[in-house]
């Protein structure tokens, strides 16, 4: 019976919190930027530039479910965070500068700890869970993300 790839990530994200999905996402556009690394190191050209599509994607999909009202500051530099790895990806195109796409894994695997880290505390986002107002990092209770 072959495999509905769409099926499989959809009940794959099924029950999963939004901090999971966001956290998903991260990982997404890693392992995409790392396959790009390769590809680009074995003189891979056309796979390298199809995998930076896919990190193209992810990271669209961060940016476009920033929710700009309710996360205030935070949000806003997520945004700013998003442009610049976008605008990276064109300028990984042109070079295949395998630094660059270092420079930004860097950068994305810095955003996902703190991901993580909210995780690991039990905040969620845009949710009213069981942490209190005051336990909750400054503006981070008000970060959501429809991913």
């Amino acid at each position: 019976m072959p495999v509905n790839v769409k099926e499989y990530h959809r009940v794959d994200t099924l029950g999963k919190s939004p901090l999971d999905l966001v956290i998903m996402v991260y990982d997404g556009a890693i392992k995409s930027l790392n396959q790009a690394k390769e590809y680009y190191h074995h003189k891979e050209t056309q796979k390298g530039y199809d995998e930076l599509e896919k990190t193209r994607k992810f990271m669209t999909h961060l940016y476009t479910t920033l929710d700009l009202e309710k996360g205030g500051v935070i949000a806003e530099q997520l945004r700013k965070l998003y442009v610049f790895v976008l605008t990276q990806i064109d300028v990984i195109k042109a070079t295949k500068d395998l630094k660059k796409i270092d420079d930004n894994i860097k950068i994305l695997n810095n955003l996902r700890s703190g991901w993580v880290s909210l995780k690991k505390k039990g905040v969620e986002t845009g949710g009213s869970g069981s942490k209190k107002e005051e336990d909750v990092p400054a503006g981070v209770s008000q970060f959501t993300t429809s991913a």
